[in-house]
């Protein structure tokens, strides 16, 4: 039986600082592949190359990948500055859009870090342009130097809302997770409910108010050892379910009528 197709929202790369690619991490591959079980599809955000119609109609869910450029401030009414680093505006125009076309559809996605960052503001929300320069808040950044195994180490706690989508999902209200982003939540967009934070406030983990589907976003890397370890593992495996269960019938599938 053919496995359900989860589209990876790519970004845009150099290869030797020269070769202009879209590109993909393997992690969110393998945790799509062995965690949630579908078929991972990498997608070249770019409107030139594919729209969001097209999209719905030959995805069953979507990972909105992190990445290195920021959805642009335009994007929530306020001006560039340097603090809001590099931008990849043809991924916003195709990300935006679709996050709203899939919280109205009921196709299942799941929003890591960037694409955290991408459905607030889809959302009519907005952005910090660096959590650690705001009074009281912590470096979140990835750390410059060590192994991806020291960058991906589990760094702060994340504590969800009591009896919250999160906290039934994880079976546990405090998790530990890993950091590596510069901006986050300033203002909720529309529907957007904060459900985890990490110690400092930082928001950590959201979902759609009255969405017909999965549509669950984290500020940190989930993708991370999804196969082992005990948040990444669930997060994956209930996105997955999510997937199946709308390229059985294409029927929503929402954690929040999970009792």
């Amino acid at each position: 039986m053919a496995r359900p197709v989860v589209g990876i929202i790519g970004n845009q790369y150099l290869i030797n600082d020269q070769y202009p690619a879209h590109a993909g991490g393997t992690m969110n591959s393998e945790a799509v592949a062995r965690v949630s079980g579908c078929m991972p599809l990498l997608i070249p955000a770019d409107p030139r190359f594919v729209t969001v119609p097209e999209l719905l109609e030959r995805c069953d869910g979507f990972i909105l990948t992190g990445g290195r450029p920021n959805v642009h401030p335009e994007e929530y009414g306020e001006a560039e500055t340097e603090a809001h680093g590099a931008f990849d505006r043809a991924r916003d125009a195709i990300t935006l859009p679709l996050v709203r076309s899939c919280v109205e559809s009921g196709h299942p996605f799941l929003g890591i870090c960037r694409g955290f960052q991408e459905v607030n503001v889809a959302m009519g929300g907005s952005l910090f342009p660096e959590i650690r320069d705001l009074p009281g808040r912590d470096n979140h950044r990835m750390p410059p130097e060590g192994t991806l195994e020291e960058k991906f180490a589990l760094r702060h706690t994340v504590s969800f809302s009591e009896n919250g989508v999160f906290h039934r999902l994880m079976g546990a209200q405090t998790v530990m997770t890993n950091t590596l982003h510069g901006q986050g939540i300033k203002h909720a967009g529309s529907r957007v409910v904060i459900d985890g934070h990490a110690p400092d406030g930082t928001p950590e983990a959201t979902y759609i108010e009255g969405a017909p589907g999965f549509t669950l976003a984290v500020q940190w890397h989930p993708e991370w050892d999804a196969v082992n370890d005990p948040v990444s593992r669930p997060l994956f495996k209930a996105f997955g379910a999510a997937v199946h269960s709308w390229a059985d019938g294409r029927q929503a599938f929402s954690m929040l009528r999970s009792a």
